[in-house]
């Protein structure tokens, strides 16, 4: 019996050591590269003249302020995760110094135009990231779309010791036709998040208001209350994942495509037996939801009994930076 409350024990011990270490393994998918230098050009995109100078600037920069700035350059990461792989190599480097976390590490993938900029905890106050998603947006991307490597490094890197060293940017700025664009057109560039964050947010957004509405297109009666209740959230929630151009083009399709979604159905038997029994029973059962009037709206429950109401949330969150793509 002592034995066996041993074997048991050390079986608890393994597991609980496996999952403390599967971040670790998960991020070991990709292998990460030794640091060589303040620049580490494993995808050989940069000419051996502006490794040197790159070298010098970050070196200059690193005596004045103690901040530490990297540069990786790795062909491909394999489909992997950028903000993951960054998160791991600035890990594994332990960029900046112990107890102010001033470093900084530039990522740029050529195979698959990916890049990013990773900030330590005690930069993110000045490296915002809203402010390294501008210089990757409007410095280095443009350089990058020309091939040109050697430019677009040198002056995403010349922005960073700039914005650290409290001087002024060029072009860092979004330009009144940049912003003009992205309001009319749909463009990603209003908020500064990455593809996950937006993809996390979205899912729970339109999950939400996308369930909502579709039991109101279902819904005889009530649904035209919730057609005009659900118009503000439509109206403003969108904007954080698509923008506000297509936000609107989200709000007016749903204000159209809606009502006539509903006068179709009013035409199918369905419907009108679940209008029927609205009134003759006080309930009817659509999709699998019980649906009751009640009040000014009416309320929603799972099963043909009651329940619990509808109920959702989620989140996300990342290490301070921006990543892009060109």
């Amino acid at each position: 019996m002592k034995q066996n409350l041993n074997v048991r024990k050390h079986i608890l011990r393994l597991a609980i050591m496996t999952i403390a270490l599967l971040p670790a393994v998960l991020a070991a998918g990709v292998e990460i590269p030794f640091l060589a230098g303040r620049v580490t050009d494993n995808a050989e995109i940069l000419t051996e003249g502006m490794r040197r100078t790159l070298t010098e600037l970050l070196k200059s920069h690193e005596d004045r302020t103690g901040n530490q700035i990297a540069v990786l350059t790795v062909p491909t990461i394999e489909g992997e995760n950028i903000e993951e792989y960054s998160s791991a190599v600035f890990g594994a480097w332990k960029l900046g110094q112990k107890g102010k976390d001033n470093g900084i590490l530039v990522i740029v993938v050529p195979n698959e135009r990916r890049m990013r900029i990773e900030v330590g905890y005690g930069l993110e106050g000045t490296m915002t990231d809203l402010l390294a998603g501008r210089i990757i947006r409007n410095i280095m991307t443009p350089r990058f779309k020309t091939g040109d490597f050697d430019g677009g490094v040198e002056s995403g890197v010349k922005a960073i010791v700039a914005t650290l060293e409290g001087r002024e940017v060029m072009n860092i700025a979004d330009s009144a036709d940049s912003k003009k664009k992205s309001s009319y057109g749909f463009q990603f560039d209003e908020l500064d998040l990455s593809l996950t964050e937006r993809i996390l947010l979205g899912a729970f957004i339109f999950g939400i208001i996308g369930l909502f509405s579709v039991i109101g297109v279902l819904t005889p009666g009530v649904g035209w209350f919730l057609y005009f209740f659900l118009i503000p959230f439509w109206a403003v929630f969108p904007i954080i994942v698509v923008g506000t151009g297509a936000a609107l083009y989200l709000l007016t399709s749903y204000m159209i495509v809606f009502p006539i979604a509903k006068l179709l159905l009013r035409n199918t038997d369905w419907y009108n037996k679940a209008n029927m029994a609205l009134r003759t029973r006080g309930r009817a059962s659509i999709g699998g939801f019980t649906i009751t009037p009640g009040g000014s709206g009416g309320s929603w429950s799972s099963g043909s009994s009651g329940g619990s109401g509808f109920s959702g949330g989620g989140g996300s969150s990342g290490g301070g930076g921006a990543s892009g793509s060109w």
